[in-house]
């Protein structure tokens, strides 16, 4: 078991590695990225990478406090899930769920939960999992962000 200072140096490693594997990359629109901060370009549109002992995911969450503004995006991306799903792998979608910081929310989710954050042999998957999903999603989301962000208006 690590402490909590141990823990907190561990994950300050882990994501500071990640963001220089990341560096690499571009956007597909050519400008440079900051891929562990997403730029969805929509206040309550959260795009996350995340990983622990329970696996890694990469999610896009919709938290708009407006469940109607919440559900016209729902749609609009439910409708796009063959054109995401082919650029990204299949999805596991999570209407109306919440958290203790966030009362209701949509998310699309990407997980692999045979990784483990905590175990150093998973490192390299890990960082080729969330590479994927990140270089995937761009991809897409460049494409049809006018979408999203026009009807978030």
């Amino acid at each position: 078991m690590y402490s909590k200072e141990e823990l907190k140096i561990i994950k300050a490693t882990f994501w500071s590695d990640f963001k220089s594997h990341m560096s690499k990359h571009r956007s597909v629109n050519g400008r440079k990225m900051n891929w562990l901060n997403y730029p969805s370009d929509v206040s309550f549109i959260h795009i996350r990478a995340d990983a622990d002992w329970n696996g890694a995911r990469f999610s896009f969450d919709i938290q708009a406090k407006d469940a109607g503004v919440r559900a016209i995006i729902w749609e609009q991306m439910y409708e796009l899930k063959v054109v995401l799903e082919a650029e990204m792998g299949e999805a596991v979608w999570i209407e109306n769920c919440s958290s203790p910081s966030v009362a209701k929310f949509n998310r699309i989710i990407w997980e692999n939960p045979d990784l483990d954050f905590y175990n150093p042999e998973h490192k390299t998957a890990i960082f080729a999992f969330l590479e994927d999903r990140l270089v995937h999603f761009d991809a897409f989301y460049q494409d049809f962000k006018e979408v999203v962000v026009n009807l978030a208006k």
